[in-house]
This record gives C-alpha cells, sequence and structure tokens, in this order.
C-alpha cells in the first residue's frame, strides 16, 4: 500500500526565498496574538483594528497555495511549514527552531509567552506535550527524513513549567523491529519540568516500501 501526501519538491533557493517572506509575516502574526491578548484600546480603537485586521485577511485569501507538503530538494527533509509545532507560516506553533546533532539528538532553545498560558504565568500543560511529542519524533524519525508515527507517548510533569526561555531535548533510547523508543524532556534554568517517552511506529505503507 503506497500513500500520495503531495509532496512538491522545493529548490534551495527557493526555501531560502519563502523562509526569508514568510518567517516575518509569521513574526507579525505573532505579536498580533500578544496585542489582542494585552489590549486595553478603547472601544473605538478595537474596532477599527477588528477591521483593518479583516481587511488584511482579504488580502492575504486573494490567492491560496495548494494543500501540498514542500520537501527541500537537496535534503529530502519536508518542510511541515503548516505544523502547529514548528510551522514557519503558523503563528500559532511555538517559535521552535530544531537542531540536530551528529549522535541523533534533537534539542531547542525557545521562548513561550502568555499566548502558550495555562495557569497564570505557567505553561499549558497541553503546549508541553506538544512540544515533547514533536521533538521526540523528530530524533526517532532522523529529522523527520523516516516516517515513524506517535505511537504512544507517557509524560510526567515534574513542577509547573513557567512563561519564559525554555530547552527542549530529546533522543532515541532503542530500536526494536518497527518500534523506536525515544525520550525527552522540557526544561528551564532549574532543569527539567517535564519528561516524556514515547513508542513511534513506523506505518505498514512504508515497511512495503522498503
Amino acid at each position: 500500500m503506497s500513500m500520495d501526501f503531495g509532496f512538491d519538491l522545493i529548490s534551495d533557493e527557493e526555501y531560502e526565498r519563502q523562509r526569508g517572506l514568510y518567517g516575518p509575516l509569521t513574526d507579525s502574526l505573532r505579536r498580533l496574538i500578544e496585542a489582542g491578548l494585552h489590549t486595553e484600546a478603547d472601544e473605538d480603537t478595537v474596532r477599527d483594528a477588528q477591521n483593518r485586521i479583516e481587511a488584511v485577511a482579504e488580502m492575504l485569501e486573494t490567492k491560496q497555495r495548494a494543500k501540498s507538503t514542500l520537501v527541500h530538494e537537496a535534503t529530502g527533509r519536508p518542510l511541515a511549514w503548516a505544523n502547529p509545532a514548528v510551522g514557519l507560516r503558523n503563528a500559532i506553533a511555538p517559535p521552535m527552531v530544531i537542531h540536530h546533532e551528529d549522535d541523533g539528538q534533537c534539542w531547542s532553545e525557545f521562548t513561550l509567552s502568555a499566548a502558550y498560558e495555562g495557569p497564570p504565568g505557567w505553561v499549558h500543560g497541553g503546549i508541553c506535550a506538544l512540544v515533547l511529542d514533536h521533538i521526540l519524533g523528530e530524533a526517532a524519525s532522523e529529522g523527520l527524513t523516516r516516517p515513524k508515527f506517535t505511537g504512544t507517548i507517557s509524560l510526567r510533569y515534574l513542577r509547573g513549567t513557567p512563561l519564559g526561555d525554555l530547552r527542549a531535548e530529546a533522543f532515541v533510547e532503542r530500536t526494536e523491529g518497527v518500534k523506536t523508543f525515544a525520550r525527552g524532556y522540557l526544561k528551564d534554568a532549574n532543569g527539567p519540568t517535564v519528561e516524556a517517552e514515547g513508542v513511534f511506529i513506523q506505518p505498514a505503507w512504508a515497511r512495503d516500501a522498503g
């Protein structure tokens, strides 16, 4: 069984062009989310802002891209730019950049703002789970270059995760057949706040293709 995900190859030159164009747009959208969360502007200002935002949305809706996934031609890595964990073009995604070490470890250092708040001053537990599920998957799939889907993931919340500067990291513990076992942590300046372990499974269609 094969699956067609609508992959389109993208050259390195086009990759850099799109990063330079859409990355700042996403940053502006994140700023808008933060501004909307905290504004205490007067009623007229809020209504004027709403009209302006809707006008900008209409501008951007004049031409929409096809829903295919881009694949970097040189590396073979999919560019999941709509991904809610790391998508370059998804303003709700935490601003994570994943780094890959030669030994297979993955890590990212980033800042979570009030847009990701659960209890006042603390990161929502579901956001912690999102971050860890993604970074464990990055490690298990060798940087998303091999199809591995989350089978199970278990998290242990050691203490509250404060909003602000954080680090996520993950590594593969072992592989057994089609299953890859990964472990990871979310940390602040004082050490781990959440630990996770997951089992990632190679889908049947990928086994058949191999």
